[in-house]
Parts: C-alpha cells; sequence; structure tokens
C-alpha cells in the first residue's frame, strides 16, 4: 500500500490498533479499506440488481417528498466527493502533492454516490419501495465512517488546532448526509400506481413491507396486536399474495408437469396402458351384467398394484418429482442459501467464546476487546436468528405452496379421470392423496435443507472439535453414532404400538357411537353397566398401549437429553487420560460443549429427515400413479353437429367402460328427433345407464360415432346433491329468476315441501343431501335439469324413487307431451309402464344391444321383448299403485314419538355420518318417508304436525324448539387457572408437587455437573491437574449420571404413571356422567359432539398435554437455571432480567393468544376442502354434464386459498415469535458477556465459560417454552371440556339399598295409576293429565290414541324415562318412585317399537350379563322363531352382528327384541307395536309367541293395528293425556265412541 498512501503513512499499525486503551486505524487503512467497502459491495451487486429490476415491474411510484429529498441527498453526496477531489488537484496547482490514494478515494466514492442517486430513481419507476440493497449499502456508509468520524475527534482534541480545515468539514457533511440517507431508508415509499395492492379490501402488509420491516416480520405486528385485543376472525385474515394463491401456483405445476407427460409420450415406448393391463382371462371372469349404474368389469386393485410395480424399470414414466423440482426448486434455493448461511454463522460464536475465555486469562489487555467480543457475539447471534428464520420462511412457504399446487392438481384430475380409473382408486384414497399425501410434501420441505445441511454441520463442528481436543472426540462421536441406532429402533417400536393403541381407540370410539345411538334401550332394559365395563375393558387396553409408549418415549428422551452431557464426559476422560499433557482447561471444555451442542441438533434431525423421505417418497408415487391415469376423451361425443334435424345420434356405436372389458353396449343404432321423447327400457343391467353415459361421453368408444346437438342437461339416477342450500342446487350456477324458479318448482312438485322445510328453499341440504328423502333429492335433481334450459335431457329414470302419484305430477308436469320440457329433446330411461302409451319412441335394450325400436303400438303389435317386458312389470306397477295410499296412512305413524324434536346443529364437523343422518331424519321427520301424495296431503299435513311432538302446542312455539340443541360452549381467550388445578388434581396433588421437584432436582443436577466442569478446568490454573483427575472425572460422570436417572424416573413418574392416571380418571368419569345422565340430555345433545369429546378431547389428555407439560416443565427449569448462574456470577445481571422477563411475557402473551386463534381457524376451514372434493367426485359426470368444470375448479382453488389464508399467518407468527424471543436470549448472551468482562478481575475463566455458555443455549428453550405454553393452552382446555360432561345432571339413583323391592317382585303384576301427571321437560306442558286407572296381574291391555295422545309416554313413565310431576304408579304395592331405577327397569320388560341391535355376538344382544343358560337361551330363540336361522349359521349363538345389526333384516331384528324378553320373562311386559319396519307375517309370529309365552303377564300393547287387541281384556282409549275410554272391546264397539271410529276406519267394523 506503500505507493498508494505514500512513504509517510503506514497502512496497519498493531501498536496503535490493538495494544492500546484508546484504539484507533491508521489514516491510509481508513482512506482505503473503510472508505471503498461500501462502494465495493454496491458495484458488485449492482448488475444482479438491475437484472432483477428488470425483469420484476411493479409499476413505478410517483416523486413523493421523501424521494426528492433521497436524490437531492445523494446528489449533494457526490458533490461533498468531488470537492475534496477538486480540491486535492487545487493543493497540486499550490505544489502541495498529496499521495494518490487522495485521488483514487474521492473519484470512486463520487462514482459510487451517483451510481446509488441513479438506483433510488430506477428502483421508484420499477416500483420498489423499500429497497434491501441500498439499506446495506447506506448502513456499510455509516458503520465504515464511524471510525474515521471518532479518529478525527480525538485527533482534533490532541491537537491545538485542526490542519485541514476543508476536508474535516466535507468528511462531516458526508457523515450526517449519509446518515440523513440511511434513515430516509428505513421508511417506505408509498405503493406504485395501478397495484394490485391498492385494490384488495385487506392485503397482507408483507409486499408493502420495507426492508427492515421483513427481515424481522415487523409487519406482522398488527395482526398479533389485534389477535390479543380479541379472538381473531375470518374477516381479520389478510388475503393471499398473489403468488401463493392456487391461481399462480397449480398452473405452473401442471405446466411442467405437461412437459413430463409430453417428454414421456415422445420417447419410444410401450404404451402407457400397458400399466393398466391385466390378464384378459381374469376380467373376463367379471363381466356378468354391464351395470345398471356403471359397475363394469371391476377388476380387483391388488393385479393393477402388481403390474405397476413391474412396470418400474420402463425409463419413460413422467417424473412429478422433476415438475415438482422445475416448479418450486428456484424458490426453494433462496431458503437453502440462507441455511448455508446459517451454518456457517452458527459456527463463529464458539471460535469467539474461545476468544472471550483467553481473554479473562490475559492479564494487561485493554478491556475494549472483551466489550467487542460480547458485542461481535451479540451480532452474529442476531444475524444468525434472521438469517435462519428467513431459510424458514421461504421452506413453510414452499411446503405451503406444494401442498396447494398438488391439491389442485389432483382435484383437476379427478374432475377427468375415466371409469376404469376411477374403479382403481376409492374415493377414500383419493382424499387422502389430498389431505394426508400432500401434507406429507409439506411437512418434508420444511426439513428438506436438512439432508446437506446437517452432514455439513457435523463435519464442521467434527474439524473444530478436533482442532481443540484432538483425535480424543472420536470417542465421543462413537458415542453420538451409539444413539442413533438405539432412537432408531425406539421410533418404530413407537410407531408400532401408535398403530395399535389407533386401532383400540377407534374400537372404542365405535362402541361409543352404539351406545349413544342405542342409548334408550340400555336405559329400558338397565344395561348401561354392561356396555360400561365393555368400554372400561377396551379403554384399559389402550392405556397399557399407551404405557409402553410412555416408557419408550422415557427411554429416548433421555437418551437424547444425556447425549451431550455423555459425549462430553467420553470425550473429556478419554482426553485427560490419553496423554500425561493434556490439560483439560475452561477454553478447551466449554468450547467443547458448545460444539456439542451445536451437534446434537443435525444428529437428531438425520433419522427423521430421512424416515419422514421414505413416507413422501410412497407418496410421490400415489400422487404420480394418480396423475399419470388416463383422462376422458373430450372429442368422443361431437357437439358441433348442426347438420341433421336429428338431435341425438349414434351410429354403429361399441362401448364399453375400460379397454380390457368386454364391450357393454354393441352395435347401437339411435337417431333421435328433434323434441321428441324417446323411452329407454329393459330388465335390470341391460345396459340403459350406460347408454346414458355413452350419450355424456363418460364410456369408453371402441368404435362408431356419436353427435348431440346443443347443450345437455343430464340426471342421474341416484340424484347427486351439493352442500349447499336448496336454491343453490337448482340454480347450480346459472343466475336467479323469480318467475322461471316459481314454475320449475311447481312442475317438480317442489313448492309443498318447501312449505315443510325448516328455512324454504334457502335450506341448507346436508352432506349427500342427508335431510331431504330419496324423492327430494331426486326432484331437485330433475328441477335443476329443467332450470338449465338445455337443449337436450338425458334422464336415467328419475321417476323410480318417488311414489307413483308424484311421479304421475312430474311426468304430466314436466317430461310428458304436455309438459314444461315439451319441444326439446328428451331421452328417459324408465321402468314405469303406465307413462310408455304417451312418448313418441320406446326403444328397448337387451344384453347391450337395440332389440326393439318403435312406437308403443308398434312395439305392442310385435310381440317381442317389449311385450314381454310389459308383462314383467306390469303386475308390480298396478300393485304399487294401490299400496302408495296404504303406506301413506301406515307411514304416518312410522316415527317413534320418540323424535320429540331434534334440531341438529350442523356446526359441529365430526363426521359421524349415521348420527347427523338419523337427527336430520327426526329433524324433517315431518316430511316423512315420501308422502308425496297431493290426495291426502292435508290429513297428513296434519298428523304431522302433532306427531312432531307430543303437544300441538310446542309447535307454535318455534323459539322453544330450536333451543333444544344448546350450541357447544367453546372457550376463547385465555385458559383459567381453574382447570390446571382440576388437572393437578387428577394427578394427585402431592404427587403434582412431587413432580415438579424432580424436575427441578435434575435440572440442578445438570448444573451441578457443569459447575464441577468450570472447577476441574480451572485446577489447569494452579497445576494441580495431575492428582485429581480422577476424582474430577469420577464426580462429573456421578452428577450426569444422577441428572439422566432423575430425568428418567421423571418420565416415567410423569407420563407412564400420574398422568396416565389422569387420562383414566377423566375418562371414566365423564363415561360415568354421560351413561347416568336422563334421556331428556341425549335428546338435546348431538351425539357427534359427545363423539367429538370422547375421541379428540380424551385423545389430547392422553399423548398431548403429557409431552406439552414435559418440554414445558424441562425448558422452564433450564432457563430458570441460566438466569441463575448468570446472577450467582455477576449479580448486575439481575437489573437486565427484570426488563428482558416483561418483553418476553408480553411478546409471549400477544403470540399465544394469536397463534391459538389462528389454529383454530386453520383446522375449521380445512374440513370444507375435502368434503366439498368428495362431493366432486361422487357427481364428476354431473358437473361434466352440465359443463360446469372450471366453475367447480374455482370453487376448490378458493376452498384451499381460504384455508392457507389462515395458515400463512400461523406460520409468519412463528417466525415473529422466534425472531423476538431470540432477541432476548442473544440480549442475555450480550449481558452475560459484558458483565464477565466487567468482573473479569474476580471471575476465573471456568466461569465465565460457564455463564456464556449457558446463555448461548438459552434462546432455544426460551422459544420452546413460548411454543409449549401455547400448545398447553390450547390443548388443556380439552380437561374442562371432558369435566364438562362428567358434571352433567343425573337421572335419579340406579339402587337405593334401603328401598330395594323384594326378589320376587312384581309377584302378581298389579299396575295402579293413581292422579299420574307428567311432562317431558320444565316448562312444557303437560302430555298426560290426572290419569286414575287400575290393572289386575295378568290382564291384557291394549292402548290406542291418534298421535300425540300420549301412549308411548305412558309406557315410558312405568320405566321412569320420564319422571312423574304429580301422582303415582304402584306396581304390587311398591311405589315405583321410591327405589332404584336399575331395580325396577330391569323387573320389566319392553319391546321397543325399533329394534336396536349393538354390535357383538348375538348371545351378547340377547343376554349382556350372561346371567343365562345355552339352554334358556335356544329356547327363547325357539319360542322366537330365530331357532332356524341361528342354528344354520356356522357361528351359532357366537353370530356376529354388525353395527346397528345391519347384517340382520329388520323383522329378524324385531324377532330379537322378543327373544330378549322371553329371556327376561317378567311379570310386565309393554309393547310398543312396531310398524312400517314389519311385513305382517313377522307380526303374526309374535301375537302368537306373545298370547302363549307371556299369557300369565300384565301385558300393556300400544297397538297401531286395531286387529291385533281386539280379543284383550280390555282396551284403552288416551285422547290429549287423559282416558277417553277403558273397556273391553265388545263394550267400546257398542258405546260407538272414538274406538268405534278408529276401528270403522280401519274397516274393522262395517
Amino acid at each position: 500500500m506503500e505507493p498508494l498512501c505514500g512513504p509517510g503513512s503506514p497502512f496497519w499499525e498493531a501498536n496503535q490498533t490493538f495494544h492500546t486503551e484508546r484504539p484507533d486505524l491508521t489514516e491510509c487503512f481508513q482512506l482505503s479499506v473503510l472508505s471503498w467497502l461500501p462502494c465495493i459491495y454496491l458495484w458488485f451487486v449492482c448488475p444482479f440488481y438491475l437484472f432483477y429490476l428488470k425483469r420484476n415491474n411493479r409499476g413505478y411510484i410517483m416523486m413523493s417528498i421523501m424521494n426528492r429529498f433521497k436524490t437531492v441527498f445523494g446528489l449533494l453526496l457526490w458533490i461533498v466527493c468531488w470537492t475534496d477531489l477538486f480540491y486535492t488537484f487545487h493543493e497540486m496547482g499550490l505544489g502541495d502533492v498529496r499521495p494518490p490514494i487522495y485521488f483514487v478515494t474521492p473519484l470512486v466514492l463520487g462514482m459510487t454516490m451517483l451510481l446509488a442517486t441513479f438506483l433510488i430513481q430506477f428502483e421508484r419507476l420499477r416500483g420498489v419501495q423499500s429497497s434491501g440493497v441500498l439499506f446495506i449499502f447506506w448502513f456499510l456508509s455509516v458503520l465504515c465512517a464511524i471510525v474515521p468520524f471518532r479518529s478525527k475527534i480525538l485527533q482534533a482534541s490532541s491537537q491545538s488546532e485542526v490542519k485541514d480545515k476543508l476536508r474535516f468539514t466535507t468528511f462531516y457533511f458526508y457523515f450526517s448526509l449519509a446518515l440523513c440517507e440511511f434513515i430516509l431508508c428505513c421508511f417506505n415509499e408509498k405503493p406504485p400506481l395501478f397495484s394490485t395492492v391498492v385494490t384488495d379490501p385487506n392485503p397482507c402488509p408483507e409486499a408493502t413491507a420495507g426492508f427492515l420491516s421483513s427481515m424481522t416480520f415487523w409487519w406482522f405486528t398488527s395482526m398479533a396486536v389485534k389477535g390479543y385485543k380479541m379472538p381473531l376472525e375470518a374477516k381479520d385474515l389478510w388475503s393471499l399474495n398473489k403468488r401463493d394463491s392456487s391461481k399462480v401456483m397449480v398452473p405452473n405445476l401442471l405446466r411442467e408437469w405437461e412437459k413430463e407427460l409430453a417428454k414421456a409420450k415422445s420417447e419410444p415406448h410401450l404404451s402407457t396402458q400397458a400399466v393398466y393391463s391385466k390378464p384378459l382371462s381374469s376380467s373376463t371372469n367379471h363381466i356378468k351384467e354391464g351395470g345398471g349404474g356403471g359397475g363394469g368389469g371391476e377388476s380387483s386393485p391388488e393385479e393393477v398394484e402388481v403390474l405397476l410395480s413391474n412396470q418400474k424399470a420402463a425409463p419413460h414414466k413422467p417424473s412429478f418429482l422433476r415438475s415438482l423440482i422445475r416448479a418450486f426448486g428456484p424458490y426453494f434455493m433462496i431458503g437453502s442459501a440462507y441455511k448455508l448461511m446459517q451454518d456457517i454463522v452458527t459456527f463463529v460464536n464458539p471460535q469467539l467464546l474461545r476468544m472471550l475465555i483467553k481473554f479473562t486469562k490475559e492479564k494487561g489487555v485493554p478491556d475494549w476487546w472483551g466489550y467487542a467480543l460480547a458485542f461481535l457475539m451479540f451480532f452474529t447471534a442476531i444475524l444468525q436468528t434472521l438469517i435462519l428464520h428467513h431459510h424458514f420462511q421461504y421452506c413453510f412457504v414452499t411446503g405451503m405452496n406444494v401442498r396447494t399446487a398438488i391439491i389442485g392438481a389432483i382435484y383437476r384430475k379427478s374432475l377427468v379421470i375415466t371409469n376404469a380409473a376411477k374403479r382403481s382408486t376409492t374415493v377414500g384414497e383419493v382424499v387422502n392423496l389430498m389431505s394426508v399425501d400432500a401434507q406429507r410434501f409439506m411437512d418434508l420441505t420444511t426439513f428438506l435443507n436438512m439432508l446437506w445441511s446437517a452432514p455439513l454441520q457435523i463435519m464442521l463442528a467434527l474439524y473444530f472439535l478436533w482442532q481443540n481436543l484432538g483425535p480424543s472426540v472420536l470417542a465421543g462421536v462413537a458415542v453420538m453414532i451409539m444413539l442413533i441406532p438405539l432412537n432408531a429402533v425406539i421410533a418404530m417400536k413407537t410407531r408400532a404400538y401408535q398403530v395399535e393403541q389407533m386401532q383400540y381407540k377407534d374400537s372404542r370410539i365405535k362402541l361409543m357411537n352404539e351406545i349413544l345411538n342405542g342409548i334408550k334401550v340400555l336405559k329400558l332394559y338397565a344395561w348401561e353397566n354392561s356396555f360400561r365395563d365393555k368400554v372400561l375393558d377396551i379403554r384399559q387396553k389402550e392405556l397399557n398401549t399407551l404405557r409402553k409408549t410412555a416408557y419408550l418415549g422415557a427411554l429416548s428422551t433421555m437418551a437424547w437429553t444425556s447425549a451431550p452431557f455423555l459425549v462430553a464426559l467420553t470425550t473429556f476422560a478419554v482426553y485427560v487420560n490419553v496423554d500425561e499433557n493434556n490439560i483439560l482447561d475452561a477454553e478447551k471444555a466449554f468450547v467443547s460443549l458448545a460444539l456439542f451442542n451445536i451437534l446434537r441438533f443435525p444428529l437428531n434431525m438425520l433419522p427423521q429427515v430421512i424416515s419422514s423421505m421414505v413416507q413422501t417418497s410412497v407418496s410421490l408415487k400415489r400422487i404420480q400413479n394418480f396423475l399419470s391415469h388416463d383422462e376422458l376423451d373430450p372429442n368422443s361425443v361431437d357437439r358441433k353437429n348442426n347438420s341433421t334435424e336429428f338431435s341425438v345420434t349414434v351410429v354403429n356405436g361399441k362401448f364399453t367402460w375400460s379397454k380390457e372389458d368386454l364391450p357393454v353396449l354393441q352395435n347401437i343404432n339411435v337417431m333421435v328427433p328433434q323434441g321428441s321423447l324417446l323411452a329407454v327400457v329393459g330388465h335390470v343391467g341391460c345396459g340403459k345407464s350406460s347408454l346414458i353415459s355413452a350419450l355424456l361421453g363418460e364410456m369408453e368408444k371402441l368404435e362408431g360415432e356419436i353427435s348431440i346437438r346443443g347443450s345437455v342437461a343430464y340426471v342421474p339416477q341416484q340424484a347427486w346433491i351439493q352442500n349447499a342450500t336448496l336454491r343453490d342446487n337448482i340454480l347450480f350456477g346459472i343466475a336467479y329468476n323469480e318467475q322461471k324458479y316459481r314454475c320449475v318448482l311447481e312442475a317438480c312438485a317442489l313448492t309443498p315441501d318447501l312449505e315443510v322445510l325448516p328455512g324454504g328453499d334457502m335450506t341448507e341440504i346436508g352432506e349427500k343431501g342427508i335431510n331431504l328423502s330419496g324423492g327430494q333429492r331426486q326432484r331437485v335433481s330433475l328441477a335443476r335439469a329443467l332450470y338449465s334450459d338445455a337443449d337436450v335431457y338425458l334422464l336415467d329414470d328419475p321417476l323410480s324413487a318417488v311414489d307413483a302419484h308424484v311421479a304421475k305430477h312430474i311426468f304430466d308436469n314436466l317430461i310428458g307431451p304436455e309438459g314444461a320440457l315439451k319441444g326439446k329433446t328428451r331421452i328417459l330411461v324408465t321402468h314405469g309402464i303406465s307413462f310408455l302409451p304417451q312418448v313418441d319412441n320406446i326403444m328397448v335394450i337387451v344384453e347391450g344391444r337395440v332389440s326393439e325400436m318403435g312406437s308403443y303400438q308398434e312395439l305392442l303389435t310385435q310381440n317381442g321383448a317389449f311385450a314381454e317386458f310389459l308383462r314383467t312389470y306390469a303386475l308390480e306397477d298396478m300393485v304399487e299403485e294401490d299400496q302408495a295410499l296404504d303406506e301413506l296412512i301406515e307411514d304416518e305413524e312410522s316415527f317413534p314419538d320418540d323424535a320429540l324434536s331434534n334440531h341438529t346443529d350442523m356446526v359441529d364437523n365430526e363426521p359421524v355420518v349415521n348420527e347427523t343422518k338419523r337427527n336430520f331424519i327426526r329433524q324433517i321427520s315431518v316430511i316423512s318417508s315420501d308422502g308425496e301424495n297431493p290426495r291426502c296431503r292435508s290429513v297428513r299435513r296434519q298428523g304431522c304436525s302433532q306427531r312432531k311432538s307430543p303437544e300441538p302446542q310446542e309447535k307454535k312455539k318455534p323459539l322453544e324448539m330450536e333451543k333444544l340443541i344448546q350450541s357447544e360452549t367453546s372457550a376463547t381467550g385465555r385458559v383459567k387457572t381453574k382447570v390446571y388445578l382440576e388437572y393437578a388434581k387428577a394427578v394427585g396433588p402431592l404427587l403434582s408437587v412431587f413432580i415438579c421437584f424432580l424436575y427441578g432436582c435434575q435440572s440442578a443436577s445438570a448444573i451441578g455437573a457443569n459447575i464441577w466442569l468450570s472447577q476441574w478446568t480451572n485446577d489447569a490454573s494452579k497445576n494441580q491437574t495431575k492428582e485429581n483427575a480422577v476424582m474430577r472425572v469420577g464426580v462429573y460422570a456421578a452428577l450426569g449420571t444422577a441428572q439422566g436417572v432423575l430425568l428418567l424416573v421423571n418420565c416415567l413418574l410423569c407420563r407412564a404413571y400420574s398422568m396416565l392416571r389422569a387420562a383414566k380418571l377423566t375418562h371414566y368419569n365423564m363415561l360415568q356422567g354421560v351413561l347416568r345422565a336422563p334421556q331428556a340430555f341425549f335428546e338435546s345433545t348431538p351425539t357427534g359432539r359427545l363423539l367429538n369429546r370422547f375421541s379428540k378431547d380424551i385423545d389430547a389428555i392422553d399423548s398431548h398435554i403429557p409431552e406439552n407439560i414435559d418440554i414445558w416443565m424441562r425448558t422452564f427449569w433450564y432457563t430458570l437455571n441460566v438466569l441463575l448462574i448468570c446472577s450467582a456470577l455477576t449479580p448486575m445481571f439481575l437489573i437486565v432480567i427484570a426488563p428482558l422477563m416483561v418483553f418476553y411475557w408480553w411478546v409471549q402473551r400477544f403470540y399465544v393468544a394469536t397463534s391459538r386463534q389462528l389454529k383454530r381457524l386453520e383446522s375449521v376451514s380445512r374440513s370444507p376442502i375435502y368434503s366439498h372434493f368428495s362431493e366432486t367426485i361422487t357427481g364428476s359426470s354431473v358437473i361434466r354434464a352440465y359443463g360446469r368444470h372450471s366453475a367447480f375448479v374455482l370453487m376448490s382453488d378458493l376452498k384451499v386459498d381460504e384455508n392457507q389464508k389462515s395458515y400463512f399467518p400461523g406460520i409468519v407468527s412463528n417466525r415473529w415469535l422466534g425472531v423476538r424471543i431470540e432477541f432476548i436470549g442473544n440480549c442475555i448472551v450480550l449481558f452475560a458477556a459484558v458483565f464477565a468482562v466487567t468482573g473479569k478481575e474476580n471471575l476465573n475463566p471456568g466461569l465465565v465459560g460457564l455463564s456464556v455458555s449457558y446463555a448461548l443455549q438459552v434462546t432455544m428453550s426460551l422459544n420452546w417454552m413460548v411454543r409449549m405454553t401455547s400448545d398447553l393452552e390450547n390443548n388443556i382446555v380439552a380437561v374442562e371440556r371432558v369435566k364438562e360432561y362428567s358434571e352433567t345432571k343425573t337421572e335419579a339413583p340406579w339402587e337405593i339399598e334401603d328401598k330395594k323391592p323384594p326378589p320376587d317382585w312384581p309377584r302378581e303384576g298389579n299396575v295402579h295409576f293413581q292422579d299420574y301427571s307428567v311432562r317431558y321437560r320444565e316448562g312444557l306442558d303437560l302430555v298426560l293429565k290426572n290419569l286414575t286407572l287400575s290393572v289386575k296381574g295378568g290382564e291384557k291391555i291394549g292402548i290406542v290414541g291418534r298421535t300425540g295422545a300420549g301412549k308411548s309416554s305412558m309406557t315410558l313413565c312405568l320405566f321412569r324415562i320420564l319422571e312423574a310431576a304429580g301422582g303415582e304408579i304402584t306396581i304390587d304395592d311398591v311405589k315405583i318412585s321410591e327405589i332404584g331405577l336399575h331395580d325396577l327397569r330391569s323387573k320389566l320388560t319392553i319391546i321397543p317399537q325399533e329394534p336396536v341391535l349393538f354390535s357383538g355376538s348375538l348371545r351378547m344382544n340377547l343376554d349382556p350379563f350372561d346371567k343365562c343358560t345355552d339352554e334358556a337361551v335356544w329356547k327363547a330363540l325357539e319360542h322366537s322363531h330365530l331357532d332356524k336361522f341361528v342354528s344354520n349359521a356356522p357361528a351359532k349363538l357366537e353370530l356376529e352382528c354388525a353395527e346397528g345389526g345391519e347384517n340382520l333384516s329388520v323383522g329378524q331384528r324385531q324377532l330379537v327384541c322378543l327373544a330378549r324378553a322371553l329371556l327376561r320373562k317378567t311379570r310386565i311386559l309393554i309393547l310398543d307395536e312396531a310398524t312400517a319396519a314389519i311385513d305382517l307375517e313377522t307380526d303374526d309370529l309374535i301375537q302368537s309367541t306373545i298370547r302363549t309365552q307371556f299369557e300369565d303377564c300384565t301385558v300393556f300393547t300400544i297397538a297401531h293395528r286395531l286387529n291385533t287387541i281386539m280379543d284383550y281384556t280390555r282396551v284403552l282409549v288416551l285422547d290429549k293425556g287423559q282416558v277417553a275410554e277403558f273397556d273391553t272391546p265388545a263394550n267400546l264397539l257398542s258405546q260407538k265412541g272414538i274406538f268405534y271410529s278408529m276401528a270403522k276406519d280401519a274397516g274393522l267394523v262395517l
């Protein structure tokens, strides 16, 4: 540097810089390096930056005041720099020649300032609101100018006057201008003109955030504050950044995938179809019928699998992985670059720590070294924090984008795959692709960088350790490597146990579901105990599995927590003992510890990342296979044809469902003239529906031509209903037109139904149309077709689901020659004979071929297949017509009175479909099974409204009804301390305290070990290492082992014993609480909600809470220790702790409140994606037929974006938190180091090493502590929710010891009602009013009355399901209100109206307590006429009943209930006569059995068919809850009262 700076001024002078209390840099160094550094940076970055700006134009920004200032300051800076330059020339003119540096530096600086000014303007024109490049440049300029700033002042103060006045002045101008530029750079420009941000109602502030703001995630603060003030709602969320939306992401991926497919096609190879081909022989067996609904030749999925795997070797398969990498690689690489930087920066701090310890050892060195090191540590830590979190941000956003793109790609694909492909994957599998597999990609991307980063970190750490301790390191590394297989084994075992636990959990939930669905029967039979034991039995097995998992977890936790210690121990022990000259001093020990701690993370992560990669590769294959499926050929149907007068033509059509199957339809030739009505008839499975599918282009066309003129409307055989309002289902995306809409409803006979639906046509229809009856669904489907106003209508048997009168109405008003569709081309598949005479043409299909075609008359005269078809179906049709009316009358009663009222709330999104279905059917029980008979509509409406509730008044108070189901309480905001105490109580109060104490002990031993290490290292300075080595190693080992053992004991005590005890207890209490609840509780609580408590909340208590508490306790004690150690060493530290903790607490409160709510919003918005998707798959043919493909894709995209809208802030909230918490941790490092420097005189190096290395670790634990606090708050709510149901109001006690009736009670069976009144719930009217009657033992009593007269209520009173409001019932002189419920209920028998069976053996269903012998059971089966059926079954009595007894017919189930009654054989039998469920034959069987077997018992029968009770002793007629008539049937008939008129209606008297 001599030639530049001149001979008199050296470039570097150590004495002036280092070994002095007032350090300074030489003038030459200041003028060269410090001045040039910012310039070199800017010129280097500039070309890349300009290239970037050229590519990205966001519109220009108007000149603002700030921008003008920036520009002016830039120009001033240029002038200032060049003033120096010209002054140097001026001096040269005066003969004072300066060294070259005085020319070069001002010139370079001036040029750079001009460049900076140019960039300021160029950025403005390109719409950059805040520039990172310039920010760093100005920051460097100011930083580099600080040194000359100080030294110029120092010089001036040491000399009497300033020598070089002009340069002195210009420098301070330069400094202040640069500072102003730097400050201005921190602020943001206004958004550019015409930018999207302006139009967005709630834009994400990230787009407009300044450089500083994005570096520290400051822009998120507004949401954190909002979330803290009040719980966030969906409307508070920012809209997604455009680049993250489905609109951008999905096409990106699909473009790359198309390229892959094209590439695969262009290479010469086997045909892609080979992948799906199967040996034909196997598929021929499958083709029995060409699919009434499209079930063609089903091929077994196993075959497909085998073939897929054999094909793997072929090179031509398009690779989904490559398309993913192309689409997302570049963005992800930015994250990887950050990761690389972070890995390198990580290793700076241990080196600085070494220098700091060295510094404390040396005497007589200037203090500022120490402070410099402390601040350097602080800055590297802060840099590391910022870099790390930006790396995470990029990874998480990539993960989110990958998920968006994969879901979008799968959704789009599922709309166009062929039927063959659709058959090879079930709906559930495809939904899994979307949820599980896409999620796996998302999880993997976040840690993918660890694949290269972990080995890199490990190598770097080992390199530095080797430098530090030499080969002894290998001992430590060996220990680490030995731990890896141990953990792998533990992980595998744990996974196996988790699967096992899931199976137990599933069976427990299944059983709970049955219990809740059949709770009424359990209560009537007093079977609660038997079922409670069954549940607890499964629960015990589940807990045992959990306990095993906990043991493994404790081992693995111990292995990981003790790992750094074990490694340190082995390494230090080997190091000290290998060579006498090896001395362990503070520097070596604590730097090694810091490095071992760095090693811990990559070693822990590697196995996880690898296992995650294995899982993801499976997912990758599955997604790739799905996306490679064949697609439907959109050109198989010619839609452009306008030449002929025929609307639909098929010429020589030959169709199949999949290329390998035999054709389903052969040589089909059809011409349908414009505007005619063609009926297609044929036997089941002859290919009628297939023909419709072929016309829609859903089938593979092997040969022939199809053309359709105009648009198509399609009504499938099974109506497809969306989960939307009724109106939306009909409009299906077309604009609403009042008049047209009314006509459509009228034509489809929907108007009367709207009156009954709770919200008219705005009623929300549940998934799969669950709250509509079959006929209503079909009519909605028809209405949709009619509203779409298409040219060609394809109607696939729409009339089979509705009953005869409605079918006629629809045919006349809609389809037929006079209907709303006249003039349109209609193809109607039908079984209904009555309409055939009115159609234009009939086409008969036999086994996939057209056998005849012509008008009705023509075909009749031919006497071919059509005539035979008529003969088959005509009889059925006639019968149907007659039956319809009778059924309606009967149907009247087919809903149990227990459909007391139930409005289900759709809020609970647990997919317990049966439950929702049941509730819906109750809710709409008003529109009974399909009663759509205009003629008896008025009668029936009356019946319904009364049946709906036992008293008509209730119907008039809709408000009361609505409130029946209480909306679920969800606690928002903070969790109360009470809940934590509640949990501690379940664990055991003393035990809780003891566990906390143990955690403290474990922590103390860890500290002890490290303090001991610091003492050990101090031996080095006293030269006592030799004699103490063994003792030092021994105690160190003992303390460390104590820590490990305590940790193990703690984990076992905490997770395997006490927390599981709490889990067992809470579940037991809730189960007990629910089973003891009165019947009314179940009517006002949806099953879905109860099941949710039993599955999700119990799961949280089982596994999440113990884990959260464990980690929380460990991090808490760890942090506490760090603060204690630092404070103990340097008491000054206490002053700093207070503000830091306040800041910590404050950040944590903001974060927890916001993230909790974001998590809730995210999970709420997730399920609609999947439900919409499964809905789309089932309705894909309808969507395609109506051409609504793109609209549905858009809808799915919206739903995904909606979900990502709450996921994105969730990611950012973690980054926001991380940066802030780590800042606190970095401050702790700073202060620990600074105070160590100030107190260096009294501290030995070991303690300095101890406090700083501890402080370096604290950031991690602070971060975890907040996360765990947040998780714990989310999960501990489960305790609250479970507790809520353990404390439900219970019914009367099951047994009362001192009031037990005698064992053989009731001996006679006399029943006496005295002034008895009852109501359903508090505040409702009486259902039975002052009933007084006596029945003698052995009498047979029939109970009759209109709907809602109180018949069922009377029987419920005998069982005390309803408690008396006045009066009493006595049975054999025992007042039933005084004895225990089980004593009462076990002595009465009921055969309920709907037979309820539970899954389990038949024997369990008959006798759950195993009280009877096998002979008794067989005898009961014989009397109930089931013995033949059971003895024919291979399992005999152990015959498995499916859930709800699905595998038995309804009649058989009713007989099983009869057998139950026979087994109980009590003195009093109550028969709630089953109605529509049962055929007459079974009914007669039951009646005859009752007459013979229950001869001497008192029998009460609620009769719906009067003929069954005509021979009873007496008949009780109830009317409006009072006794109207009570006498023998003969007397009642002669009185000509109510009973007579009922008998007359039934046709029993003429």
